[in-house]
């Protein structure tokens, strides 16, 4: 490492001994805790995973328990997540686990990425703090700590610009609280100062959750979660009109999320 990629570790490190923040995926060593709170962080901010996290493990406490459990019940403990195709990828990828891996998280990138909802950032992150492997990986977070420190006169940042000094400040003894502090700092970054990320090339802003397609659909979940309807019940229930509850309830059918018998729609 240069002088100035040394400076930023102890400047990480220096932050995170005062300000580590604690989350209970923090706390466990266990694979399977590990990958559920790491599905459940795509795209989703940690307060609302940490309403939801022990829930979750109470109710599929094991890969085999999720494996086994109907589409429905998994997600209905899902619920207020939001984006609820990653559920259903997840009771998959434990359907997977069990049929190829005896029920066990596997170590390698590639056995991860093959599971459904597991990209390389995902899975960079269960070798990392499930089993300390030092993985190199991005995410948001990251991604913030990096640009604000390294790229403060760029406009436009590539991740492939950033993935080097992630690879060469990466501690490979402790890549798993390295990562921590790495998030810890970025994260507040995002909090204090303007967003490092909207310089990244790879930065998308959320569109408005009133009135999205998303929002339609977690209201249709959560009507088909209480009992099987009609269209027009369905459409009613989410505050739209029929057309535009139509085309969203025909993408779901296509994603595996609802079935449909002649008229009537369920989980």
């Amino acid at each position: 490492m240069n002088d100035k990629e040394k400076q930023f570790v102890k400047k990480v490190k220096n932050y995170y001994k005062r300000y580590r923040r604690s989350f209970p995926w923090r706390d466990t060593r266990d694979p399977y805790e590990i990958f559920i709170s790491e599905i459940m962080l795509q795209q989703t901010q940690t307060d609302w995973v940490m309403k939801k996290y022990d829930f979750f493990l109470k109710r599929f406490p094991n890969v085999k328990a999720l494996a086994r459990a109907s589409l429905k019940n998994v997600l209905a403990a899902w619920s207020g997540l939001g984006y609820n195709r990653r559920a259903k990828m997840l009771r998959d990828a434990a359907k997977i686990l069990v049929q190829k891996h005896g029920g066990k998280i596997p170590r390698t990138e590639k056995e991860l990425i093959a599971l459904p909802g597991v990209g390389k950032g995902t899975a960079g992150a269960i070798q990392a703090f499930a089993f300390s492997e030092p993985a190199v990986f991005i995410e948001t977070n990251i991604r913030a700590a990096f640009i604000h420190e390294f790229f403060g006169r760029k406009k436009i940042v590539l991740d492939n610009e950033i993935m080097p000094l992630i690879e060469e400040t990466l501690d490979r003894k402790n890549p798993r609280e390295w990562y921590c502090a790495l998030m810890d700092y970025g994260a507040m970054l995002k909090k204090t100062r303007p967003n490092p990320n909207k310089k990244s090339a790879h930065y998308v802003r959320q569109s408005p959750f009133e009135g999205s397609d998303r929002r339609i659909r977690g209201l249709i979940l959560r009507r088909l979660l209480e009992s099987p309807a009609a269209l027009g019940e369905i459409s009613t229930r989410a505050g739209e009109n029929k057309n535009r509850t139509e085309k969203i309830l025909k993408k779901m059918l296509h994603e595996g999320l609802v079935k449909r018998s002649g008229r009537i729609f369920r989980v």
